[in-house]
């Protein structure tokens, strides 16, 4: 398992769910990719996402006016 991070700060939707699907495609099935973003969006647009494409959202926290969500990787 590899661990990544992602900067998808200043950007609205649907841009980082977009960077984060490009990210995901490069990694292997139990790595982790955090994403850091500002727009509030992602708090449903990415879980969504990832439900949909069975990736896993382990954690989800928001600092002062950063978003930071962890992502386990499920590929098949």
């Amino acid at each position: 398992m590899s661990e990544f991070e992602l900067d998808a700060r200043r950007l609205l939707c649907p841009m980082p769910v977009i960077k984060t699907q490009d990210r995901i495609k490069g990694m292997n099935s139990g790595d982790q990719l955090t994403v850091t973003c500002t727009d509030p969006g992602v708090l449903e647009d990415i879980p969504a996402w990832c439900r949909i494409n069975g990736h896993e959202v382990i954690s989800s926290r928001q600092q002062d006016s950063e978003i930071h969500i962890t992502i386990r990787v499920r590929n098949e």
